[in-house]
């Protein structure tokens, strides 16, 4: 699963300043933002998206990642009891907790119910020392994780997201790393993401995502602050979508207040339910074209898509959705099963709208010698 969201995430629309012109942004009252629909991979829309900030505690939703990888793995249980350490005990006083203590051990799913859902600091350095041995060497596995999906413009210094000159993301970052918990780790998602309150050590303590109350289709995600990054919340939503269901992801940056980050982002889920309408195109595995190949085992190759594709559009826009395939011809094998022959451009009244490469969908391997000199003959009168 880890290798074919990686993939996919490679193969992104690129949506155009074209279409995006058709329609209208709407106004957010944030430093950064960005709306991501994770069934067709495009970001909708988005202002100041690769502006680095301080993530304050959306970092927790890389921590929560790497404990869902390590629980996947077996490398920890949800009954596994931590022992509480003295440094995770005594984490900032000021900060959000879940209110640990050291002479009392404590269970890996009650940790990740505090960090999830009650924002503890402590919880996030309890995770970490259990899964890393330390926060440092966990840090270590943050910043693999980032580079291994790619993302360019985040750095993390911590687990829990308290300020750090270390500790940077952006709003585009963020999105991939909620995508990538959300579709790698589904059942963790629904289980932890979406609980309203959790009580520990007597003390109940509600989520601070104010979403899961206003807006039944709203199932996570996660809530940050701090002075210096302002008010920041990661959210997502699923509603039906044709016979099926879209998933988009919202990320607001440094507003003003809680009560305004959560205001701005139900804003912008809405505007992106409203307004678009996410289209599957072609089939996995579909062959779109069969074009001549030269110097293969085979006279010609099948190329298509190795994932569903979808696009997502403005409303009333789909009807009028002209596929482009351009091809790097000629075509000579060797040619190995997923490499890129081309890109298909979408295109609407005659202008790009999205993107996306197409790939070999079967290995051929070159001819005989004899077969390879014919061609060559060939392809020099052609």
């Amino acid at each position: 699963m880890k290798k074919l969201l990686a993939l996919s995430l490679l193969c992104l629309a690129v949506f155009s300043s074209a279409q995006a012109q058709t329609m209208p942004a709407p106004t957010i009252a944030a430093k950064s933002w960005l709306l991501l629909d994770t069934t067709s991979n495009q970001i909708i829309a988005s202002e100041n998206p690769e502006m680095r900030i301080e993530p304050a505690s959306l970092t927790k939703i890389m921590t929560a990642y790497l404990v869902f990888e390590a629980l996947r793995d077996k490398k920890v249980t949800m009954e596994q009891l931590v022992n509480v350490s003295v440094k995770a005990w005594k984490v900032d006083s000021d900060s959000s907790k879940m209110f640990i203590e050291p002479k009392t051990p404590v269970t890996v799913n009650d940790l990740l119910y505090g960090l999830i859902v009650q924002s503890g600091n402590d919880a996030a350095v309890a995770l970490a020392e259990t899964v890393a041995g330390s926060e440092e060497a966990f840090a270590v596995l943050m910043n693999r994780e980032v580079e291994r999906m790619g993302l360019k413009a985040t750095h993390f210094a911590n687990p829990h997201g308290l300020p750090d000159p270390q500790n940077y993301s952006t709003a585009q970052d963020l999105a991939r790393i909620a995508q990538h918990l959300i579709v790698e780790f589904p059942e963790y998602y629904k289980t932890f993401y979406s609980t309203k309150s959790f009580t520990y050590n007597k003390i109940t303590q509600p989520n601070r995502n104010r979403l899961l109350w206003l807006d039944p289709t709203v199932d996570g995600m996660k809530t940050g602050h701090t002075a210096a990054a302002g008010f920041c919340l990661v959210s997502s939503a699923k509603r039906p979508n044709g016979t099926g269901e879209r998933r988009l992801i919202s990320v607001v940056l440094g507003a003003t207040s809680d009560q305004v980050r959560a205001q701005e982002s139900l804003k912008l889920l809405n505007w992106g339910f409203l307004n678009f309408d996410t289209v599957k195109l072609y089939e996995k595995n579909q062959a779109i074209d069969t074009p001549e190949i030269w110097k293969g085992t085979q006279a010609k190759i099948k190329i298509g898509f190795t994932d569903d594709l979808y696009v997502t559009l403005p409303k009333g826009s789909a009807a009028r959705i002209k596929p482009q395939l351009e091809r790097k011809d000629p075509l000579v094998a060797p040619i190995a099963a997923n490499a890129k022959i081309g890109t298909m451009k979408m295109m609407i009244d005659g202008k790009p709208v999205a993107e996306f490469p197409v790939m070999a969908l079967e290995t051929v391997n070159q001819a005989s010698i004899f077969g390879r000199a014919w061609d060559s003959i060939r392809l020099w009168l052609k």
